[in-house]
């Protein structure tokens, strides 16, 4: 049995990023959740804005901005540029967050992020208490730790952090399925399974050769020094 409610927004998870705006030297950063992908080819992205943040003219006038994805280490950052405006203060500075110049718009990107989107805005919308700027995904920026040895992104890795109906939820990497592994032939889930079980016994046995090797290390550095 379920409850019948008038309409509203009861869509969620919703990322919790932090978006910044401006120039490296007049620089703005505010939370949002109302944003997503909306299309691949090319990546596209949106954020919605109520006009009446202080970021919103910074944005709209420059025509970019900056979505950088937030983790739990970041999480009393993440909601306090969500609470205090920047009129008020530097978010910046207050927050210890370092601005890192992109490579293709103005918006600095945040060095705490594991993840870093660069956007250019191609449409504006104003739907009502908020407009939505949906924007083209012009550069990608992903922390090195979170590439594996064959080069695959491992955002599970990354501690990500998520908005469920006013509360901030760490993205656990507890992994339930890949896409498309419902339809996955017996077959070719034996092979994979196979391929998963070679990959932990290597990473096991790298880890044993590792600690074997900071052993050695340091018992010859003994030696060598009496």
């Amino acid at each position: 049995m379920k409850r019948s409610l008038k309409p509203s927004t009861l869509l969620y998870p919703l990322p919790a990023v932090l978006v910044t705006g401006g120039t490296m030297d007049n620089s703005t950063v505010m939370t949002a959740a109302w944003t997503g992908i909306v299309n691949s080819d090319p990546p596209m992205t949106y954020v919605s804005i109520r006009p009446e943040r202080y970021s919103y003219p910074i944005i709209k006038e420059k025509g970019e901005f900056v979505i950088n994805l937030t983790t739990v280490a970041l999480v009393e950052a993440t909601d306090y540029a969500g609470c205090v405006s920047g009129r008020k203060e530097d978010k910046f500075e207050k927050l210890g967050l370092k601005k890192v110049p992109g490579e293709i718009v103005s918006a600095p990107l945040i060095a705490q992020c594991p993840v870093n989107l660069e956007c250019r805005i191609t449409e504006e919308r104003e739907l009502g208490s908020h407009t939505m700027f949906l924007a083209e995904i012009v550069r990608v920026h992903v922390d090195e730790s979170l590439f594996d040895a064959n080069d695959r992104i491992c955002l599970e890795k990354a501690g990500l952090l998520a908005y469920v109906h006013g509360s901030y939820h760490a993205v656990t990497p507890r992994k339930l399925g890949t896409f498309g592994y419902s339809v996955m032939k017996p077959k070719t889930k034996k092979k994979k399974a196979a391929e998963s079980r070679s990959r932990s016994l290597l990473k096991k046995k790298n880890k044993e050769n590792k600690r074997k090797e900071s052993v050695f290390t340091g018992k010859n550095r003994l030696v060598s020094e009496d």
